[in-house]
């Protein structure tokens, strides 16, 4: 139980930074209002850290199913504690976005473009086209799980000392591979936001876009996977 308190604060404290400076940028009337991508990375890089840092010693600090499904498949996790580790992840997430929407409601309230107030809580492609964005989901994820899996402890996930360098992992995606789809990168921080977009009272708020919300929960998984299988084929 510890372990499953651990995910679903470390997935909180990702989303609640990650969400955050989406919104700043995206809202209209926000000190950060137009901030531009960098800064959105910078601070997606910080979220990271701040999450497994503070649950690595709990839960090896995962905050991600991709990665749990990797580390499990790679055969550095259990995989009967997968489900527990998934369903903690995507409560964290959820909670998140319901709170980040309490704290920018002025501003949602303000800003007139649907897409930019579903962005603040999900990915979407910059050109939509299912078979190029599944790609860029699975090149993303299959580039941070690889990288995770060489950090990892065994059987466990994430220690503290790793909090950086996957935090500059994060980063280093986002700046060169997540133009095209935002880079998700990780089931929970799309699709859990997402379910929370659908059932807020958010004005004016549009569509939850549905119809693209298989390829950030499809693409990380199958990266997730492939990494683990160049990673055992390795055997580095």
């Amino acid at each position: 139980m510890e372990a499953y308190i651990g995910e679903a604060l470390g997935t909180f404290l990702l989303m609640i930074l990650g969400l955050g400076v989406n919104a700043n940028v995206s809202l209209k009337g926000t000190k950060g209002n137009n901030g531009g991508w960098i800064l959105i990375n910078w601070g997606w890089g910080i979220a990271v850290f701040v999450g497994v840092y503070v649950v690595a010693g709990f839960s090896g600090a995962h905050i991600n199913p991709a990665v749990s499904i990797g580390l499990a498949s790679a055969g550095k996790f259990t995989w009967s504690l997968v489900p527990g580790y998934i369903l903690s992840q995507m409560i964290g997430a959820i909670i998140a976005a319901v709170l980040i929407w309490i704290h920018y409601k002025d501003h949602f309230d303000q800003t007139e473009d649907k897409a930019s107030k579903l962005g603040v809580f999900s990915t979407a492609p910059a050109i939509k086209n299912s078979s190029s964005n599944l790609y860029s989901e699975i090149l993303g994820s299959f580039i941070l799980v690889l990288g995770v899996l060489y950090l990892a402890e065994p059987d466990v996930g994430l220690g503290s000392i790793s909090a950086l360098p996957v935090a500059l992992l994060v980063f280093g995606i986002g700046m060169s591979l997540g133009g095209t789809t935002g880079y998700a990168i990780n089931p929970a921080r799309d699709l859990g936001p997402r379910i929370a977009h659908a059932f807020l009272p958010i004005k004016d708020k549009g569509s939850s876009n549905w119809e693209y919300a298989w390829i950030p929960v499809a693409g990380p998984i199958a990266g997730a996977v492939l990494a683990s299988g160049v990673y055992l084929i390795l055997g580095l």
